[in-house]
């Protein structure tokens, strides 16, 4: 099973006066420390709430120092179960991110992503037959292996033919 698991890092940042410049040097920040051991962890804005659900910046700023909430998603690929990925992914981060509070915020399956394009690609092949021209029809196997009707003989001569040629 894999996974793609969201993180909730508090990142501080020193000497700062507004909250879009404590988030771009907390972005720059966690991609130093992340780099180049887990360049493939996307970083993003985290969100905050206060307690009556008020939508918060995710920068605080006291003092000309801030504290940034950050989501950091990873994917995590063969896993048991959700716990064991959020884990990993704690562990992997958390390495690189000293001293750094981490919360999982939530684990997510992934679905297999070769059935799901296939889907997608079905769907919009038929979105996209319009009736203009004829849909061309897929090869068949038949039980021996053959695409399209061809016959073995047709394919490989017989080991007689190959020795009066030569």
């Amino acid at each position: 099973m894999d996974c793609r698991v969201v993180v909730e890092a508090a990142i501080p940042v020193y000497d700062v006066e507004t909250e879009d410049e404590a988030i771009r040097i907390a972005i720059a920040k966690t991609g130093d420390m992340l780099n180049p051991d887990l360049n493939y962890v996307e970083i993003e804005m985290g969100s905050r709430t206060s307690p009556s659900g008020e939508e918060l910046p995710p920068a605080f700023i006291a003092a000309d120092e801030a504290l940034v909430a950050l989501e950091l998603e990873m994917r995590v690929f063969n896993v048991e179960r959700d716990e064991h990925a959020a884990r990993i992914a704690r562990k992997e981060i958390g390495t690189r991110l000293k001293n750094v509070p981490l919360k999982i915020l939530r684990v997510d399956t992934i679905e297999d992503e070769d059935a799901a394009e296939a889907e997608s690609d079905s769907a919009s092949e038929t979105d996209r037959d319009d009736g203009d021209e004829p849909a061309a029809e897929p090869a068949v196997e038949d039980s021996g292996g053959n695409r399209g009707g061809e016959d073995d003989e047709d394919l490989i001569p017989e080991f007689e033919d190959l020795v009066e040629d030569n």
